[in-house]
């Protein structure tokens, strides 16, 4: 029957309309053999957590290139804890000042991936990640 492929969900969150890098990680993760669900633009907070229980996902990726990443990313964190599925692996991409990243980090985001990180890179985390867990 085969291993089960991991789900990853693709989020734009707010008026972030940048769509190019959102797109090349997708096609990358699915080369890489994983399911992606991809939420399309103007996602709030609470949309991308239900989307994470409806499709029921193992991965949440956001990509923050508008500057907002501090206004929504710490609501998705508190939603993922509200519903109880907060062992969800999040992952950010895009522009995320350093500051930014070590609290979004120090707020439950498990990995940033800023400008130019090589999309293997990303497979490969989510993957190791994947293989340490008992799923």
């Amino acid at each position: 029957m085969g291993e089960r492929k991991i789900r990853v969900l693709l989020a734009k969150l707010g008026l972030d309309s940048h769509t190019v890098g959102v797109t090349v990680i997708a096609q990358s993760l699915r080369d890489a053999g994983m399911e992606v669900i991809y939420t399309g633009l103007r996602q709030t907070p609470d949309m991308v957590v239900q989307a994470a229980i409806q499709e029921d996902v193992d991965v949440i990726g956001i990509s923050s290139l508008s500057g907002a990443q501090m206004q929504h990313i710490p609501k998705v964190l508190e939603r993922l804890r509200e519903e109880e599925i907060d062992d969800k692996l999040v992952i950010v991409g895009g522009v995320i000042p350093d500051e930014d990243g070590e609290a979004l980090k120090a707020a439950g985001v498990d990995q940033i991936f800023t400008m130019g990180a090589h999309t293997g890179e990303i497979a490969a985390f989510i993957r190791e990640w994947w293989d340490q867990g008992d799923r």
